[in-house]
């Protein structure tokens, strides 16, 4: 029969400083199954060493190392953790259970790495119930005695039902009643067939074996069989169907993912406070790109909303700035607007919806004892439908009205509140310009556009400014509304030439231009967006700071949890396992984090358009960001240190301090 374990001429070789220290020089072995076998030696032998090696945590520098006659050195590191899942099962000295999880998830740790799929309840039961700690089965280590830790150790041990159990000094840490229990354990096990090979320095231990093995300064001195081995089960031929269990594919069609996520949350949780003060810098990231987001957007639909108020296929005529002799003039002071510039402009029926002609001035107005400098805009019927200015109470003015050139005005808000506070206005007389006015409507409120504030206004029909308050014969300007947005560059063709051909202007004259609310669109639009940009990027930063502080807490989880690595290697846990489960935490916290600070983000933009009265707008996008932005920070700041866990050796992490 094919024995299950061949070391030919194996040498290991360590550096520790500027020393080298030969652990094993030339050793060869065989090991059948059935085999009890107890390794014996000094402090410094080697028999660690060998141990590490036969259990596929460390590699020879030389020498062939055969398992079921395949050549290990032929194997990848991929495919060595296979071998380990399947074939190997390891009882530590130091028991290297973990501590935030209970005894059965710490017994069926294994069977996340060995790409089946199922919880494996069942399987972890029967084998606490095989070592007597069925009882035990939801305490955790920390409430064990060391004896029952061992026990717990040996139940994982076996959970995959092992070819080969590695015991290293698994009576290192117990008393002599402890020690006996495991003994007469490991010894059952035996008989039952399973192959055991144990590292110890104590004779009596080394008693229970059938064959040992004793190594002084990295040679075997002595190897003496009292009892041959016990064959209780056919060898299993299955080193090729373990090989082909170590593709990288089957990681996401098994319980690998679940079994990652589920102990990532103990993780999580196992480090409450830590948890929190990395969770909590990924939140204020979040929630101040969801609030700056908030504020940008909701400043863009103010905007768009006042746009919308002006009348989205609007042009606006005003007169432009001539030059003579390289001399600019004020706007007007070449072509001046009259009623039938008004007049000519309507009666383009194919293309002009809407005329009203415009003028501008100031003025005193007075009611009682009060009164209060004010704007005067002189306006004609149609300037209420094109401006959305219809009073919001009282009424706009009539045709025979604006004819008439009557004494009626339509006030802004600002100006009831300064001459009328509390009291209703309409109806009343008010002095403008020492001239009696009828208050006939309040215009809807408009807020403030850049310093100016719109409500603080009285509107009367044009012809009552022009002739009977401003004493001017010409207008400030001409508002059109198109007949349809998509004719706007022709609207503005035809208006220029009529313009140009009434006022007799040349080709090249610009003393007047013709303006439509898009190009102001875009303008408010690129501002707000540059805005946006610049708020966002203000909250990245602190995104940034969140995410560093991420990658701070998982460089310290890697180094505590060195030994744990090294103990998840042992039980066949790949690189890429490794990896995937430190950047399923790093990203779990980063998510965590998101979605509070989505929660924090949206309330705090409520509370600023609730305290400070601020437009927002919390949209889907910002939101899909603001996640998208978590998940990604999780990403690349755990990428590192998921990295550096993944490269560790099995054996060097579980040698760590």
């Amino acid at each position: 029969m094919n024995p299950v374990i061949e070391l030919q001429d194996v040498c290991r070789t360590y550096r520790i400083g500027d020393n080298t220290v030969q652990a094993l020089r030339g050793v060869s072995l065989s090991v059948e199954q059935g085999e009890f076998i107890a390794i014996m030696g000094a402090s410094g032998s080697g028999k660690s060493s060998m141990l590490h090696i036969l259990g596929l945590l460390d590699s020879p520098d030389s020498g062939q190392y055969r398992i079921l006659g395949k050549n290990v050195d032929t194997l990848s590191e991929d495919e060595r953790a296979g071998v380990r899942n399947s074939l190997a099962g390891f009882v530590f000295q130091q028991f290297h259970l973990l501590r935030r999880m209970n005894v059965l998830d710490n017994v069926r740790l294994p069977h996340i790495y060995s790409g089946m799929k199922g919880d494996f309840r069942r399987d972890a039961e029967e084998r606490l119930r095989l070592v007597g700690l069925e009882h035990r089965i939801s305490h955790t280590p920390g409430q064990l005695s060391g004896g029952e830790q061992q026990r717990v150790a040996i139940a994982r041990a076996l959970v995959r039902n092992p070819l080969v159990i590695f015991a290293d000094e698994p009576t290192g840490n117990l008393d002599t009643k402890n020690s006996y229990e495991i003994m007469m354990l490991l010894r059952g096990l035996n008989e039952q067939g399973k192959t055991i090979i144990m590292v110890t320095h104590e004779p009596d231990i080394a008693a229970y074996a059938g064959r040992v093995i004793t190594m002084r300064d990295g040679l075997i001195v002595s190897d003496e069989r009292k009892e041959g081995p016990r064959y209780a089960e056919a060898l299993r031929e299955e080193l090729p169907s373990v090989l082909r269990s170590a593709d990288k594919d089957i990681i996401w069609g098994t319980g690998r993912i679940s079994g990652f996520i589920f102990q990532a949350v103990q993780s999580i949780l196992a480090n409450k406070v830590r948890s929190l003060l990395s969770v909590l810098g990924i939140l204020v990231g979040v929630a101040s790109v969801i609030a700056m987001i908030s504020l940008g957007e909701g400043a863009k639909a103010a905007m768009q909303e006042q746009l919308k108020s002006m009348g989205s296929n609007l042009l606006s005529v005003r007169g432009g700035s001539a030059k003579i002799r390289g001399s600019a003039l004020g706007a007007g002071a070449v072509t001046r607007f009259t009623m039938k510039d008004v007049e000519a402009i309507a009666e383009l029926r194919s293309l002009v919806k809407r005329t009203s002609g415009v003028i501008n001035g100031s003025g005193q107005a007075v009611y009682a004892n009060r009164n209060w400098s004010t704007n005067i805009e002189g306006v004609g019927y149609e300037y209420g439908f094109i401006r959305s200015a219809i009073p919001s109470a009282g009424r706009w003015f009539t045709p025979e009205e604006v004819r008439r050139r009557e004494k009626v005005a339509i006030i802004g808000v600002t100006l009831v509140k300064e001459l009328f506070g509390s009291s209703n206005p309409i109806g009343k007389t008010i002095k403008i310009n020492r001239i009696n006015f009828t208050v006939i409507g309040i215009a809807p409120a408009k807020g403030f556009s850049g310093p100016r504030d719109e409500d603080d206004l009285v509107m009367i029909p044009v012809t009552t400014a022009m002739y009977r308050v401003l004493g001017k014969d010409y207008l400030s300007g001409i508002f059109v509304e198109a007949a349809r947005p998509e004719q706007m560059e022709e609207v503005k063709s035809v208006i220029s030439e009529l313009i140009r051909k009434r006022h007799r202007l040349h080709g090249e004259d610009d003393s007047f231009n013709i303006r439509d609310m898009t190009e102001m669109q875009k303008m408010l639009s690129s501002t707000t967006e540059t805005m946006s940009m610049l708020l966002g990027s203000i909250a990245a930063i602190s995104l940034l700071v969140g995410g560093i502080g991420i990658m701070n807490i998982m460089l310290v989880s890697v180094t505590e949890r060195t030994r744990e690595i090294g103990l998840r290697k042992a039980i066949g846990a790949r690189n890429d396992d490794i990896m995937l489960q430190f950047l399923v935490e790093s990203v779990g916290m980063t998510l965590i984090g998101g979605l509070f600070g989505i929660a924090t983000g949206i309330g705090v933009s409520l509370m600023l358009s609730f305290v400070a009265g601020w437009a927002v707008k919390t949209s889907l996008f910002s939101v899909v960001l603001a996640t998208l932005f978590s998940v990604v920070t999780g990403l690349f700041f755990g990428l590192w240190p998921a990295r550096k866990a993944a490269n560790l050796k099995p054996v060097d992490a579980l040698r760590y301090e």
